[in-house]
């Protein structure tokens, strides 16, 4: 029976519902990602009182915003998806989300409206992040309580793979608005276009929508009177519980997430600051690899119902670990040769007091660097530099040796303002000049480019993550009992996903900040992705063969 039920077709209802689930949510996912994309643009938008440095740092940090509070909406979702219903309250969330990302369209800048330009941003910013909260936990679970038995990983991995195709529809949307008003007005006010836009994916979801039914298991026990009175005390409330959504967290989630957001906005973000590949070729490379990659969401979440979720995710996490410093070398050496064989033939090494040398994450832009260690790696952080640290005796004045050619630097402690200024530029004109005789380059030539290597590699990355992301929904919705599931897998998702996953990019760029190897910043999603493989394995059962309407 469980063999015939496998091979049966899909009815028109289950199309349906996977359909509408998932094209909603493609939507909800693009208003998610324009603004992640668009991080340097709006940062000069909305933070234009501040040094281009600050900008993007504060864009960075007010995206993560959505991701922190995502947790929150997951709770506050969560709670109504198990008292009221999925299908409603999945149609709340995607109200806010677009309402929020239309009016990001509208909204003036910094030139126009002053302070309250940002902070009308974040708040729309913490807006989509709680709708995102809800949303993704309603369909999942909408469209498993839908699927049949051992069909269930390859129906809810349709769900998977609309956050990827929410990032391709909008980079597809930015290059052609950008190719056709030209990078001039897109800067301007074309930025603004692909956010306006999006009123007509949202008009076309609440449609949609509006026009499902409720899920069948939830349907069934509020006729029986059986729904949860207080979904947030049983499900946190009570270890046996409770104990299921910290390892879903540790075990699942949070190595699901880095895997994740590496692959997917970690590359990209390495390809345009790191490698210095230029905007619209980085976009139309990870476009590319998206393409090829996004099927294969379907095919391990069919795998799956087969060999169950477990091995195919622990896997993935086990492949992250092993291949992330040699795969991302081998991007450099692809995607920017020279910067690679500059690298190899001329280090660049800071020889430092450790203890004049701060760290060098500066999130508020309100910092001032003023000892020689500190600028020394402030200017090589600023040109996209890596270098090697040195500890030297105390007192030392820093040097930077790039090659054969050492670099003093200077403190800028009770200088002058202006004879700061002059002693800043005179500095970096002699480390550009030397970078430039190391064959360091300004950016990467796109006439040495292998985009065939940049694309392989760039897929294979997508392929981890379609291994640890198309089995987690079945899965996650597998182990929570029905009253109660909205509510006990959003929450675990969202922390790994919104929390370890969502601030991966500041995380990584304060690490590599920090110690000057841009290489650094694959520790975390590493340790990450080695701590859920080791809980995991040990401690996470195998779901697939569960039955989740027996669970009530």
């Amino acid at each position: 029976m469980a063999t015939a039920a496998a091979h049966k077709p899909m009815t028109p209802e289950e199309r349906k519902v996977i359909f509408a689930s998932s094209l909603g949510t493609v939507f909800e996912w693009y208003d998610f990602y324009l603004y992640g994309t668009l991080a340097v643009i709006i940062g000069k938008q909305f933070f234009s009182n501040l040094d281009p440095s600050s900008q993007l740092i504060f864009s960075l940090l007010a995206f993560a915003a959505g991701f922190i509070v995502r947790p929150f909406g997951a709770l506050f979702f969560g709670r109504l998806g198990d008292m009221i219903g999925r299908k409603y309250t999945f149609l709340v969330t995607i109200l806010i989300m677009g309402t929020s990302t239309f009016i990001v369209g509208i909204l003036p800048g910094y030139a126009s409206i002053g302070v309250a330009a940002p902070v009308i941003l974040i708040g729309l910013r913490l807006l989509q992040g709680l709708a995102l909260g809800g949303e993704y936990g309603g369909a999942a679970t909408y469209v498993a309580e839908h699927s049949p038995q051992h069909k269930r990983g390859a129906y809810t991995a349709w769900i998977q793979t609309t956050a990827t195709l929410g990032l391709f529809l909008s980079l597809m949307v930015i290059l052609g608005t950008q190719t056709l008003l030209g990078p001039v007005a897109f800067a301007d006010w074309g930025w603004r276009v692909p956010f306006i836009a999006s009123i007509a994916l949202l008009a076309v979801s609440v449609y949609i929508r509006l026009s499902m039914r409720e899920s069948p298991a939830f349907s069934k026990m509020k006729a029986e009177g059986r729904t949860s009175k207080a979904p947030l005390s049983e499900s946190f409330g009570q270890w046996k519980n409770l104990k299921i959504v910290i390892l879903a967290l540790v075990g699942l989630t949070a190595g699901q997430a880095v895997v994740w957001y590496t692959g997917q906005f970690y590359a990209l973000f390495f390809l345009t600051q790191a490698l210095k590949v230029d905007g619209p070729t980085a976009n139309i490379l990870v476009a590319l690899s998206l393409v090829i990659g996004t099927p294969f969401f379907i095919v391990f979440g069919a795998l799956s119902d087969r060999i169950g979720r477990k091995p195919i995710i622990m896997a993935g996490c086990l492949l992250a670990v092993l291949t992330y410093f040699p795969v991302f070398s081998a991007l450099t050496r692809a995607a920017n040769p020279d910067l690679a064989a500059a690298q190899a033939k001329n280090r660049v090494i800071v020889t430092a007091d450790p203890a004049e040398c701060s760290f060098q994450f500066n999130p508020t832009g309100t910092v001032k660097f003023t000892s020689s260690c500190d600028i020394a790696k402030q200017v090589l952080a600023g040109a996209s530099v890596s270098y090697d640290n040195v500890a030297a005796p105390a007192g030392t004045p820093a040097t930077i040796k790039i090659g054969d050619t050492a670099i003093p630097s200077y403190t800028s402690r009770g200088l002058a303002p202006d004879e700061a200024r002059k002693k800043d530029a005179e500095f970096k004109k002699l480390v550009a000049d030397d970078l430039k005789i190391a064959g360091y380059p300004v950016k990467a030539d796109p006439a040495k480019m292998d985009k065939v290597m940049i694309t392989v590699i760039l897929s294979y990355l997508v392929l981890l993550v379609t291994m640890v992301y198309g089995p987690i929904a079945a899965m996650l919705v597998e182990m929570f009992p029905t009253r109660i599931r909205y509510t006990s897998m959003s929450l675990p998702y969202h922390i790994g996903n919104g929390w370890f996953g969502g601030l991966l990019p500041t995380t990584a760029f304060a690490i590599v900040a920090q110690t000057g190897n841009m290489y650094n910043g694959l520790w975390y999603p590493i340790i990450i992705a080695a701590v859920t493989l080791v809980i995991g394995t040990l401690f996470i059962r195998e779901t697939k063969d569960v039955n989740i309407y027996a669970r009530d």
